[in-house]
């Protein structure tokens, strides 16, 4: 049940002041959960972290996590059994009691609790009320408060609210909230105990611990802690644990025989009775010790180690190791009465029990404290030696930056740092992504932008680009980017004869003559007007010639939106009664160009779309009738179709 573990959240809350990362303890508190649920013993947890701090979270949220498991068979076997006998649960003592306890606590919610799952007074305890009202919560079978009350506990029969003992009506005169006794100072704790506040109650605990090997119970009393039983002693698997107040014992499972003696690990050690005993063979005989017992042989001088028998074999000598064979190897060798002593060199130390000299692991002994970086043991010293991006320095124990870019690793531009570099690439390069160290050219005319960068063409260059336009009639703005037309006819590059005129369109020019046909004579610049026709010598036909012929010159861009006005004509002003008919005589003879008739003139729009530069010689003419009689007009009209620029703006010609 989530009750049993308030104990594990209220550690790891208090060990947080006493552990430097809070997120160790509830890393040692996890391992302690794993190994529970793996079986394993609680008492016997391999340590993650050396602190002390660690171990408790470890053991504690360990045997936690075992009583979780265990009270939950205790609530199953409520629920599904109806019966709580300590022969039905599995475990020793201690771990059925806890499952009987739990099946006890959830047996009284299912069945002796009042409809609304409340205690009335019953003082269970945290852990066996929160059992209690779970499985009376889940009861199926449990009848709801009646529709229409709010009240959180009681209802008077004056269809007030009131609350059970240890709880007090709120303002809203709906809520029970507990009374917190301690606060108040309404307990009834004496001296020597603390008072602490429960749900609806209070206890009095004592303020003095139990101590080692007993815990507190309810009552104030301290209770022996029953180690064998929890697993919580270190007895191997070869010992019996046999409980003692406060403490425990271990015992050998299996006796040695006569002649043996067991060790504090519950091995069997030979014992040597020609030193345990007081002389065990006769006088004239000496004791030899024989593996579970001994014997008596006649009396011979025998030597120990360290020792040697003289030449006459009457007594016992001291051997000179120094002597006797290369015994310290390159080392110093000092002999002793039985035995003798290395004089080890520097990085080495003297094994008293091998007699030798061994090498001292100075990175183990003094971590941190002799390489800033990395420490690597060796016969008699140690080396030091830096991790990536850093030598030794002079003194063979710190180490310094090495500056990479003086080997100049990168293919353009390098910037040392600490323990590394960063390659970096001119204006219009970026850093390869294969190796970091490369410059790659950017391609701008490929970028998403790239159709952006350049009005009419863009060239990539080595780390760079650069925007060209059509081989003619264009040239680049100083931005370089833009094309502008050339103005062949301001600036005088054109070939236009003398009788010729220069007319500039978007990337060219159009050479135009603009001379005043048979029986017309130049009135101003693009205008002829019609001679007098009783000077010519066809009279007749000379008067159906138009009065007026005016020349104009129109560009536009192509692929411009359609229908689009390209001119307006009509007269310059109007008189009540005016007719008029504007045509096109010529020069459309597909269809390009429509005409519509407005109130005082007429229209000329584009009424299919061009894709591609295209000039028109348009012919137009605008007969007006005025007073009954007809005048008619000319308009000679030349549309250049250009790339893509501004259309200019339509024109009204006048007659």
């Amino acid at each position: 049940m989530a009750q049993w573990t308030l104990l594990l959240f209220s550690l790891c809350g208090a060990l947080q002041g006493q552990e430097s990362q809070p997120s160790t303890v509830q890393k040692c508190c996890q391992s302690g959960r794993d190994m529970a649920l793996r079986r394993h013993n609680c008492a016997f947890l391999p340590l993650i972290f050396s602190s002390h701090t660690c171990r408790i979270a470890q053991e504690r949220c360990c045997e936690a996590t075992v009583v979780d498991k265990l009270c939950d068979r205790g609530v199953q076997m409520a629920q599904s059994q109806g019966a709580c006998e300590m022969p039905f649960f599995e475990g020793d003592f201690r771990q059925k009691q806890i499952s009987k306890i739990c099946c006890d606590c959830c047996m009284l919610g299912l069945t002796g609790l009042n409809l609304y799952c409340e205690l009335e007074g019953l003082k269970l305890g945290k852990h066996c009320e929160h059992t209690a009202k779970t499985c009376c919560g889940n009861n199926t079978e449990a009848t709801p408060k009646p529709e229409g009350s709010s009240c959180s506990q009681l209802s008077a029969a004056n269809e007030s609210c009131a609350c059970h003992d240890g709880y007090q009506l709120q303002n809203d005169e709906v809520t029970c909230e507990d009374i917190n006794e301690c606060q108040l100072g309404s307990h009834n704790c004496v001296s020597g105990q603390t008072c602490i506040n429960t749900e609806g109650s209070f206890r009095c605990q004592r303020e003095t611990s139990c101590g080692t090997g007993y815990e507190l119970q309810d009552n104030n009393n301290c209770q022996d802690i029953d180690e064998c039983a929890l697993g919580t002693h270190n007895c191997g698997p070869d010992f019996t644990c046999n409980n003692t107040a406060g403490s425990f014992r271990c015992h050998p499972r299996e006796r040695c025989t006569g002649g043996f003696n067991q060790d504090a690990i519950g091995r069997c050690i030979d014992i040597n009775e020609c030193v345990a005993n007081t002389s065990p063979c006769l006088p004239e005989l000496t004791c030899i010790n024989t593996e579970g017992s001994y014997t008596c042989r006649r009396n011979t001088v025998s030597c120990g180690r360290g020792y040697h028998l003289i030449k006459d074999s009457t007594r016992c000598e001291d051997v000179d190791e120094c002597h006797t064979g290369n015994v310290c190897g390159i080392h110093g060798c000092v002999n002793l009465v039985g035995s003798h002593r290395c004089e080890c060199r520097i990085g080495f130390v003297f094994n008293s029990i091998a007699k030798l000299c061994e090498d001292i692991n100075e990175c183990r002994h003094y971590p941190g404290r002799l390489c800033s970086h990395r420490c690597e043991n060796t016969e008699g010293s140690y080396l030091c030696s830096c991790t990536r991006g850093f030598r030794v320095s002079h003194d063979n124990r710190n180490c310094e930056d090495v500056n990479e870019c003086e080997a100049n690793p990168c293919s353009q531009e390098c910037s040392n740092v600490y323990g590394s570099y960063q390659c970096y690439c001119r204006h219009g390069y970026q850093l390869s992504d294969i190796d970091g160290i490369t410059c790659d050219d950017i391609d701008e005319c490929a970028l998403p932008a790239g159709g952006h960068v350049c009005s009419y063409h863009c060239s990539n260059a080595p780390g760079s680009f650069y925007c060209t336009c059509p081989s003619t009639g264009y040239t680049v703005t100083p931005n370089g980017r833009t094309c502008q037309d050339i103005d062949e006819c301001a600036a005088e590059t054109h070939n236009c004869s003398v009788s010729e005129s220069c007319f500039n369109v978007q990337g060219g020019f159009r050479c135009l003559s603009l001379q005043c046909p048979e029986n017309f004579q130049q009135a101003s610049k693009g205008h002829c007007e019609r001679v007098t026709c009783e000077f010519t010598r066809d009279p007749a036909s000379c008067l159906s010639l138009p009065l007026r012929i005016s020349f104009y010159n129109i560009s536009f861009p192509a692929n411009s939106p359609v229908p689009a006005d390209v001119f307006r004509m009509g007269p310059s002003n109007s008189v009540l009664g005016d007719d008029m008919l504007l045509s096109i005589a010529s020069g459309d003879e597909e269809g390009y160009f429509t005409v519509q008739h407005q109130a005082h003139g007429g229209v000329i729009s584009l009424c299919r779309a061009l894709s591609e530069p295209r000039d028109f010689f348009l012919t137009v003419e605008m007969r007006l009738i005025r007073y009954r009689t007809a005048h008619l007009y000319m308009a000679k009209i030349a549309v250049f179709v250009t790339h893509e620029q501004p259309i200019r703006p339509s024109r009204t010609l006048p007659y």
